[in-house]
């Protein structure tokens, strides 16, 4: 295939950012060449002016540039300018973004006071029904007809108020027409919009932001890149709003919005944010800005290696295979290694850390589900007897020095690979500086008891350029993918899960192994680590929540609720729960969910066995053991531990 039927970005040997024309968002200039912008959006009653008013400053003080409040009807949407006079009145200027999905009204009413409207092509001029049927190309152009005159009406008060339009596709919304012609994939998602971005530019409108919101990075991080290269070949260059959405919350919720938003931010796509946290919203700006900060520390120079050919595709999610070489590449789930080097002797309090707990009364170890393979020591004299299922990764000086039948296993660098001839198994610690030594790798090829660590630093772009290379000689070594760093942990979770994480979402990488020898928490670490291959859904190892960040249109307080649920199923692995706060975020946005949870009124909830509706207008009361009773009918439940 060619270059140009891939290029979603300037470049995938350097970070280049991708050059989008400027929309003016109420006096803060969007694209061009303006900083990432960070947003947020008020969890209040829209009608409630006084508490959205002051969240709306919490927002602001925390560094939200623009503030995004759900209208869902024409009574909320007028509501936005009182909101809107008041904020002024305290003297705070921030551009303010309308959020509208089913009722156009409302956002025809919203567009003629706020400074952006954001809308969802999935349901503006549809209401989705989930339902299957043929559709002709002839019926298609009468839905399309239809759709056209219902949206042209915003699109002419946009145009003459000067109010920008967000086209905010998301993956659990696209209407039935986009479904049955598509499919629920990330095509179907860049249709979506561009059947709306046309009646936009037919009544020559282009102030306008793209967005391809997915619960599952895998398939926001496709979407997007297919949406550039979409508007590339059509000539477009609109800005972009990137987030996860219902990212959920907690360090869950902080590794999938790093991700996904960072994967796109190394490629250069993305002009302003949005971490979606089931938090208070002025949570969600530290770690939005967090993310940014990577690209204001670092320089991004070219890398070193050149790739002439690419023969990713980077819209369709595939993981590379490898050759599986002691239980490691091949079929096998990527593994972890846990850095337990700054601890001078291992006991059984250090290992029920990482999920070996052992039961001395009948003498058995309990594994538990966030159990790593191996544990990286530099002092291997321990009193204790280990698992048989743990393993010991040492330094090579170390090794020699051991008794080799004890399950250790030596870490070399790339000198003494090439000097010694060892012939047990064995892992090969890899640097940038080495990328380009052909002997090397010719040598770990052919040594079939060897496997790669590759030290990762923060360049995606060195990263995948390595993959590429290896791709590019038809070398299928297994690669753990390892990250040393001194950050602090708030500063780790984003790094690692973009620099990790992100190469993981390009189809690379049989393990994880977070090396830091200052570290003293154990167990939030070796959690990073399961919690990154979570994300990346390369290995489940729990229930997987997926929970809406609240806003005006909640039906109950979706934090505690949250929590609730996370409490009595936390313990069901592989599945995937979502709680969602209204009927707007559920069914539709819990695109990926085996149940869910549904605020559907004040204290009601309504349940859902994928998009299908089981019982409706529950007492809240009562919800958790129908959620329960439900899992259980459909033989998805085991009792916990």
């Amino acid at each position: 295939m060619s270059s140009t039927e891939f290029k979603y970005c300037e470049s995938t040997n350097f970070y280049k950012r991708l050059k989008t024309r400027e929309v003016n968002i109420g006096g803060v200039p969007l694209g061009g060449n303006n900083p990432v912008r960070v947003q947020s959006m008020t969890t209040t009653d829209t009608l409630n002016t006084v508490d959205t008013v002051n969240q709306s400053i919490r927002m602001i003080k925390a560094g939200c540039e623009y503030v995004r409040i759900t209208a869902p009807n024409v009574k909320q949407a007028h509501n936005l300018d009182n909101i809107k006079k008041d904020l002024l009145s305290k003297g705070y200027k921030v551009p303010l973004i309308a959020d509208i999905h089913f009722t156009p009204k409302a956002a025809e009413i919203a567009a003629e006071i706020v400074s952006k409207v954001r809308i969802n092509p999935g349901n503006y001029a549809d209401r989705k029904r989930f339902q299957k049927f043929e559709i002709n190309d002839n019926e298609y152009k009468l839905e399309l007809d239809r759709v056209y005159n219902k949206f042209s009406p915003l699109v002419k008060i946009c145009k003459e108020n000067g109010t920008v339009m967000r086209i905010g596709t998301n993956h659990g919304s696209l209407s039935d027409r986009i479904m049955n012609r598509y499919g629920d994939t990330p095509l179907g998602m860049v249709e979506s919009a561009m059947e709306y971005i046309r009646i936009c530019e037919d009544h020559n409108f282009k102030d306008i932001v793209l967005s391809m919101k997915s619960s599952n990075p895998i398939v926001m991080v496709n979407a997007y890149r297919l949406l550039v290269n979409k508007m590339l070949k059509n000539n477009m260059n609109y800005p972009l709003h990137l987030g996860v959405t219902e990212a959920g919350d907690g360090i869950e919720g902080r590794i999938k919005s790093a991700l996904g938003i960072g994967t796109l931010l190394e490629d250069g796509i993305g002009d302003t944010i949005r971490v979606s946290l089931t938090e208070d919203p002025e949570f969600e700006i530290p770690v939005a800005n967090r993310i940014l900060d990577r690209y204001k520390k670092n320089s991004f120079l070219k890398n070193d290696i050149k790739v002439e050919d690419n023969y990713i595709n980077p819209f369709n999610y595939t993981k590379k295979i490898t050759e599986k070489r002691f239980k490691i590449g091949g079929d096998n789930v990527p593994i972890v290694i846990v850095d337990l080097s700054n601890l001078k002797e291992i006991d059984y309090n250090d290992l029920s850390e990482i999920n070996y707990t052992y039961v001395k009364s009948i003498d058995k170890w309990n594994i538990g589900d966030l159990a790593p393979e191996y544990i990286y020591l530099e002092n291997i004299n321990h009193s204790i007897e280990l698992p048989i299922q743990l393993k010991i990764i040492c330094p090579f000086k170390i090794w020699k020095k051991s008794n080799k039948k004890l399950r250790i296993y030596p870490l070399m660098n790339v000198k003494e690979y090439l000097e010694e001839d060892i012939q047990d198994e064995k892992f090969i610690y890899i640097d940038k500086s080495d990328f380009n030594n052909t002997n090397l790798l010719t040598k770990v090829y052919n040594d079939k008891n060897s496997v790669i660590v590759l030290n990762c630093d923060n360049n995606i772009q060195r990263h995948r350029n390595f993959f590429i290379n290896l791709i590019n000689k038809n070398f299928n070594i297994p690669v753990i993918l390892s990250f040393k760093s001194s950050l602090t942990f708030k500063e780790k979770i984003i790094n690692t899960s973009i620099s990790l994480g992100g190469t993981m979402l390009d189809g690379f990488g049989d393990g994880i192994f977070l090396k830091d020898k200052e570290n003293s928490q154990i167990k939030i670490h070796n959690e990073l680590s399961f919690n990154i291959l979570q994300s990346t859904r390369t290995r489940i190892s729990k229930t997987e929540f997926i929970s809406c960040p609240s806003c005006g249109r909640t039906q109950f307080d979706l934090q505690k609720t949250t929590e609730k649920v996370r409490k009595n199923t936390s313990h069901l692995k592989g599945l995937k729960i979502a709680v969602m706060g209204c009927i707007v975020n559920g069914p539709g946005e819990m695109a990926d969910a085996d149940y869910g949870y549904v605020g559907t009124g004040k204290n009601k909830v309504s349940l859902y066995k994928k998009h299908k509706l089981i019982k409706n207008q529950i007492d809240s009361k009562n919800s958790i053991e129908e959620l329960i009773n439900l899992i259980k009918i459909n033989n998805d439940w085991v009792e916990p531990n």
